[in-house]
């Protein structure tokens, strides 16, 4: 399945979203409470809590970002 290229921000921002908070939230939670009984219902809480708080701002930083970065580069 391929999605129209109008909506590639849309995407970028979505799949960019879901690996950062996957990630950063596998790591914290791994540093605060360690590989625990319950650590994969934590981690989940504070990916779920991460992603919500992730999408709406890569969403709306990404095209000024992208901007920045295209005038920075050649």
């Amino acid at each position: 399945m391929k999605i129209s290229r109008k909506y590639y921000n849309v995407v970028l921002g979505i799949l960019m979203s879901l690996a950062m908070s996957f990630f950063i939230s596998l790591i914290l939670t791994w540093m605060n409470v360690g590989f625990v009984p319950g650590f994969f219902n934590a981690w989940l809480k504070s990916f779920i809590v991460g992603f919500i708080v992730a999408l709406p701002i890569a969403l709306v930083i990404f095209p000024p970002i992208k901007r920045i970065s295209d005038r920075l580069t050649e």
